[in-house]
């Protein structure tokens, strides 16, 4: 499968087939690509090598990384080293074809010398004193105050509206403008929007012209990841009946930084707190554990690994199954533990009791508490995976679950090198090209704008 090569370490479970990496072409830590727009359409830096500044030692707290390991995904989990954290928008892709300045490239490794951060450029705030950087406490791109490109974004938004104002709609114009943003992008083309025209948001703009999925597509766009996870966490709950799958969407797995912008956006936006409305739509120990998973109190990403804990963890998992189900001591574990950390227990639980973790889970939990629990694993142990599975469940079976589906495709959107893990995974789970499914199963502008985000 061109492009797609397991992890090395990883168990079979996690449907990788076991291969010694060989090097060469292809091979190596995945190039960090310029800001916004397709993958190959821009100019990309030169690939970085794996390994720390020449003369400098690896953390002490384990084994750096190993060479040539593969093209998808992050770095495989190595016992005592801490893996970079892949949240949705982290990596960046390359610039928008937009005319915006080019930002400075997201925070590096653990263990590398430190790239100036985005809050250095004029017009941010303050970058966040050193200590934040090893803490891990960063927002993905975004989701910070005042994340905005630099630029001058006046050219889209006259083109954008008289694409929408015209009879009929440029679509092909409109699409191009907002799918080809990135994070930063956007906000810098709703500030300007709304700068030239009355203080009117590019967000009410959009509502107010366009209808169906289609318009659930461009609105979803022009709020951009933060405002859209906002607006999916109250329209999970909204209404009789919790949508379950788009609540766990956006929350499952995210980091403490996003989580604690989504909170207070959230409140912001509906003058209530997110935890309360939450948890009014829940009950019992699912509530329990989303108010877990909201305080955002994870262990980072960059804290050094402790094998001892992760045994512990392992042997305390095992014995909460051994009776009835310990659920809490699952949801407790699952949703405090670092993406690393996870990763960690979700191996050396297989090897010790012969079982994966999300068997397990299976077995031990039902419903809604089920679907979190294994999409806490899955995003933790391969998140390209778990999206793939995602965007395939939003479309198998008898209809198309269109609000999931646009939800999906527009978050995964906003990391165009993650986009393109995801479609590799696809083919390789699914022997199946992820754009000629999504067309399968739309039509019209609506199949545009989808496909569109996923180029």
């Amino acid at each position: 499968m061109s492009g797609y090569y397991p992890l090395p370490g990883a168990p079979p479970q996690f449907g990788y087939p076991q291969q010694t990496p060989q090097g060469g072409p292809g091979w190596g830590p995945p190039q960090q690509p310029q800001f916004g727009g397709h993958p190959n359409q821009y100019q990309q830096p030169p690939p970085q090598q794996w390994g720390p500044p020449p003369g400098q030692q690896f953390p002490q707290h384990g084994p750096p990384p190993p060479q040539g390991y593969n093209s998808y995904g992050p770095p495989p989990p190595q016992p005592g080293f801490p893996q970079p954290i892949q949240q949705p928008g982290f990596h960046q892709s390359p610039v928008a074809q937009h005319g915006f300045q080019q930002p400075p490239p997201p925070v590096a490794q653990h263990g590398f010398q430190q790239p100036p951060h985005p809050a250095a450029q004029p017009g941010f705030q303050q970058p966040l004193p050193q200590q934040a950087f090893a803490q891990g406490s960063l927002p993905s791109p975004g989701y910070g105050p005042n994340d905005v490109a630099q630029g001058n974004a006046k050219p889209e938004v006259d083109a954008l509206k008289r694409a929408i104002n015209s009879h009929p709609p440029d679509h092909t114009t409109i699409v191009r403008i907002l799918s080809k943003s990135g994070p930063r992008e956007i906000a810098l083309l709703c500030r300007t929007w709304a700068q030239y025209n009355d203080d009117i948001s590019l967000e009410f703009d959009i509502d107010r012209a366009f209808r169906g999925h289609y318009g659930d597509v461009l609105l979803q766009l022009a709020r951009g990841p933060l405002l859209a996870d906002v607006h999916n966490v109250n329209r999970a709950i909204k209404g009789i009946g919790t949508k379950e799958d788009m609540l766990n969407d956006v929350l499952v797995g995210r980091s403490n930084a996003d989580m604690r912008a989504i909170k207070q956006c959230y409140e912001q936006t509906f003058k209530k707190t997110m935890e309360s409305d939450v948890a009014s739509d829940l009950s019992l120990k699912t509530e329990r554990m989303f108010q877990l998973i909201m305080r955002a109190s994870r262990t980072e990403d960059l804290h050094p690994y402790n094998p001892a804990e992760t045994a512990r963890d392992v042997e305390t998992l095992h014995l909460a199954t051994r009776v009835s189900t310990d659920q809490e001591t699952f949801f407790t574990i699952l949703t405090q533990r670092s993406d690393n950390q996870i990763r960690a227990i979700a191996q050396l639980y297989q090897r010790e009791h012969k079982k994966t973790l999300e068997d397990t889970i299976r077995s031990s939990f039902s419903g809604h508490m089920e679907d979190a629990l294994v999409l806490a694993v899955g995003r933790a142990v391969d998140r390209a995976k778990a999206d793939a599975y995602g965007m395939e469940a939003t479309m198998k079976g008898l209809g198309t679950k269109d609000d999931l589906l646009i939800n999906k495709t527009v978050r995964i959107h906003w990391d165009k090198q993650h986009t393109d893990q995801v479609k590799k995974a696809y083919q390789h789970f699914f022997k199946k090209d992820l754009i000629k499914r999504v067309k399968g199963e739309t039509s019209g502008e609506y199949k545009y704008a989808l496909v569109a985000c996923l180029i």
